[in-house]
């Protein structure tokens, strides 16, 4: 493998860190070259690294390109991987000239990257964005990063993320605080608390909201000194600031660090202040020196800093709530130690030097895979399969059957290429990072099956008309011009309900017996196939997918109860209830008394867990029964991800659904349940992973007693449901990895 890097070359601070450290890591096991756009003290600095690195700067760019293209040439390359601005420029004419497969490290966030300067951001930053969209490959530094790019609409399938590292190993040079305080005539003490960042003064570093929550700070504990290392455009502006607010004794400016180390290791507490960020390595450094570390909430930093666990986060540019961290810590040298030991512990685990090169090596593999693929086989597909179910909703459920469905089938074949249908596109491409295109569209969605090798019904139950002839209408049509184009077809983990019109059952019998596969994700819909007539494909009985589905860690649940005013000292009774055809005032008065009853006798504090909004709006009806209740309730009210809802569910001692992945999820996390069946999908997964007594019966039939008694006796035989769900969920989850290897061995059918 041969991979050329390319630079601007004038780069400083965390990208220069970033392409240094990972072409020197790169070097040890691949072959690996720098091409640097211009001389200085990055080229000098590689080669004193001992990094290959070559300046290409003749003063004309044409002959520049030359330059570089007859390299790739006459060298080999495989990748050109290029870093910023005018290295992306080049990297799309060089794409252009030579055929080399592009991959770019989006290092931060390319519409910020000029604030300070106008006629760079309309110059620069344009040719920026253009150059961009014409790279075949992207890194972003972060998962955030890459969720970024997706919403503006790069192709989720060829974004990676990359995490920087740091390496752990190299010992650390020692260094004398006095060291620091003489070279630059600090006026401190050994009693003052040093709070340190080392960072370009630009306005996206955000330096005047620390300067400001510095003027909170000094009010209460005056012994805290605040020290910034670097220089920039806003350097008058932020010691002007630093002056209006009287902080000539709290403040000190010290210029550009060659060596940031010098004020990194000697501060007590490491902070960082940005409005935008990938993931910097001056959080990094100040890691390495097991620093206490206060930080916005911005980029991937948040996958570093469990907030409150291991270090501090804020909201960008709100002084108040950073003062209120460093004076935390600024009061408890315990705690500035313990925090320091708990992020160096996590960092030196998950961010080291050495998982970054593996992981972009990896990344390397798979796109020279993948282009040597499309190379030997001219007719390959453009993807590998099509996905068709209720996606784009609002539904947390549906969204929780997408999620895992991609995960398996990604678990599988990690390389494949998947494409949904969805009533928002947009947002099903962020939540799951594939590519998507809206479900109506039809001209789109004809176009996208003739490059495909599998379409299929991903999970859910589509096969009914209890909602309406048209929607069942719109899947059967897709499918029959699927099989009309030659396409392997399949119905993924799907649940089938009743059909009501004979000409609905004539035509989706006719349809159905034409696919390859179907999957069903319980042992009552096999009855309503065979009730269809439906023999000619493979059937199978697995289950629904998002049982695979994995939740928040633990440390994370509190967090969403106190963003949503719920006391995080209770037990929990969790309701996922809808709207059902026959609903009325007395459904609602029950569902209350419910309610009351287990939070009197059993001491559960009924918390509301809306599985759908937008569309069909569940915080509705949870307001209308809390109305209704004699003591307290609460309602989930923010939309939450498949995760996020996953963690609430696994907090709760019971949960009465309605919504089916309500109680999928409770079976997941093992929690008690009793069902309502709002449509026959419940009663049939109850009785699937047999529960079948914790069922109170349709919707519209149930009673209050009925409710109240199945209640006490899930409570009651707490642990014995928990038993029975630990073994069924085991073997639910290998039937739901046997959907997605069904599918596969679908795509690589060469008989397509």
């Amino acid at each position: 493998m041969k991979v050329l890097h390319i630079i601007g070359g004038g780069d400083i601070g965390g990208a220069k860190a970033h392409v240094l450290s990972l072409v020197k890591e790169l070097g040890k096991q691949i072959d690996v070259k720098l091409n640097s756009l211009r001389h200085g003290p990055f080229a000098d600095d590689a080669r004193k690294m001992g990094i290959n690195v070559q300046v290409v700067k003749t003063g004309n760019i044409f002959r520049d390109l030359r330059i570089v293209q007859k390299i790739i040439e006459e060298e080999g390359y495989e990748i050109l991987h290029s870093h910023g601005a005018k290295a992306n420029m080049f990297s799309v004419i060089l794409k252009r000239r030579t055929g080399i497969t592009t991959i770019t490290t989006v290092h931060s966030d390319y519409r910020l990257d000029y604030l300070h300067s106008f006629w760079k951001r309309i110059t620069y930053g344009t040719v920026n964005a253009i150059a961009l969209r014409r790279i075949d490959f992207h890194i972003g530094v972060s998962n955030q990063f890459k969720k970024m790019l997706i919403e503006r609409n790069f192709d989720p399938e060829r974004i990676y993320t990359v995490y920087n590292g740091i390496d752990f190993d190299i010992p650390k040079k020692h260094y004398e605080r006095k060291d620091l305080i003489e070279s630059f005539r600090l006026p401190l003490t050994d009693d003052d608390i040093i709070v340190g960042i080392a960072a370009r003064l630009e306005p996206v570093k955000g330096i005047d909201t620390l300067i400001q929550a510095a003027a909170i700070v000094k009010k209460q504990n005056p012994r805290v000194k605040i020290l910034i290392g670097g220089d920039g455009d806003q350097r008058k502006y932020l010691r002007s600031l630093a002056e209006s607010l009287n902080l000539s004794d709290t403040v000190f400016f010290l210029g550009w660090l060659n060596d940031p180390y010098r004020l990194i290791a000697v501060a007590d507490i490491s902070v960082l202040t940005s409005i935008s960020e990938s993931f910097p390595y001056s959080i990094l450094e100040g890691v390495r020196y097991e620093k206490p570390t206060v930080s916005s909430a911005v980029g991937g930093i948040p996958d570093l800093i469990d907030h409150g666990e291991n270090g501090f986060l804020f909201t960008p540019r709100n002084a108040e709530e950073l003062a209120q961290h460093l004076l935390r810590l600024s009061g408890d040298e315990g705690l500035r130690k313990e925090m320091g030991h708990r992020i160096y512990e996590k960092a030196s685990l998950h961010f080291s030097l050495k998982n970054m090169c593996r992981t972009q090596i990896d990344i390397y593999e798979k796109i020279l895979r993948s282009d040597k693929k499309a190379f030997v086989n001219k007719k390959a597909k453009d993807f590998d399969c099509i996905l068709l179910g209720y996606y784009g909703y609002n539904n947390i459920g549906d969204d929780a059957l997408l999620s895992s469905i991609c995960s398996n089938l990604k678990r599988l074949k990690p390389d494949i290429n998947i494409l949904a249908l969805s009533k928002s596109p947009s947002q099903t491409q962020k939540i799951n990072q594939i590519n998507a295109i809206y479900r109506f569209n039809m001209f789109k969605v004809l176009k996208a099956m003739k490059n495909t090798k599998l379409f299929a019904y991903g999970g859910g139950t589509l096969i009914q008309d209890s909602t309406s002839t048209r929607s069942l209408l719109y899947y059967l049509a897709l499918m029959y011009a699927a099989k009309k184009m030659n396409l392997k077809t399949m119905l993924y983990a799907n649940g089938i309900e009743p059909i009501n019109k004979n000409i609905n059952k004539k035509l989706t019998g006719n349809i159905l017996n034409n696919v390859d596969i179907i999957s069903l994700r319980e042992e009552t819909s096999l009855k309503e196939l065979q009730k269809l007539n439906i023999t000619n494909p493979k059937i199978v009985v697995t289950a629904d997918p998002a049982i695979t589905c994995s939740g928040i860690p633990k440390n994370e649940k509190p967090k969403i109860f106190k963003r949503e005013g719920i006391p995080t000292d209770q037990r929990y009774a969790g309701f996922s209830i809808r709207y059902w055809k026959g609903y009325g005032k007395k459904h609602i008065v029950m569902m209350a008394r419910l309610a009351d009853f287990l939070y009197e006798k059993y001491g559960l504090l009924p918390v509301f867990i809306p599985m759908q909004h937008k569309y069909v709006d569940d915080c509705k009806i949870s307001r209308e029964i809390i109305s209704k209740m004699k003591n307290p309730g609460y309602i989930v009210s923010s939309r939450y991800s498949v995760s996020e809802t996953i963690g609430i569910i696994s907090a709760m001692d019971l949960v009465v659904g309605m919504r089916l992945h309500s109680l999928i999820f409770a079976a997941a996390q093992k929690v008690p349940m009793i069902g309502i069946a709002y449509e026959p999908k419940v009663d049939w997964f109850l009785k699937y992973i047999g529960l079948e007594e914790y069922s109170a019966g349709p919707a519209s039939k149930t009673d209050i007693d009925k409710l109240l008694s199945l209640s006490s006796k899930a409570l009651e035989n707490r642990q014995k449901i928990i038993d029975t769900l630990e073994q069924v969920t085991r073997q639910l989850y290998d039937k739901c990895l046997y959907n997605a290897e069904l599918a596969i061995e679908l795509m690589e059918d060469d008989s397509i």
